[in-house]
């Protein structure tokens, strides 16, 4: 089981979370952040920093939500592991979930 970041982060992609990751495993994508699910250590340090309450452990997910538990595993789908966020930057890529949603966040 690993941690999740739902909805409320599409198109919002504060970093609060990044900044308090222990093991720099949050990874920000075109439109949200996303959890390396074999990277994350369950630590729990990210979900009480999110301005927007989007993280979520796997199993607390709400029920409207759940698409997100597959978004977050499928970012990962090509990336694999690379054993750190920051080295990576930004990748200009979200699940076709993600990618296809209508504009979110702040208006």
């Amino acid at each position: 089981m690993t941690y999740t970041i739902a909805e409320p982060c599409v198109d919002v992609l504060d970093k609060a979370c990044i900044e308090e990751c222990p093991v720099d495993c949050i990874y920000e994508g075109g439109r949200m952040l996303y959890i390396h699910p074999d990277e994350c250590v369950d630590c729990g340090a990210c979900e009480p920093v999110c301005p927007v309450e989007a993280i979520f452990y796997e199993d607390d997910v709400p029920d409207e939500w759940s698409d997100y538990v597959k978004a977050n595993v499928d970012f990962f789908d090509d990336l694999g592991s690379p054993g750190g966020a920051a080295k990576l930057g930004k990748v200009d890529y979200d699940p076709p979930f993600v990618k296809n949603l209508p504009p979110m966040g702040e208006e």
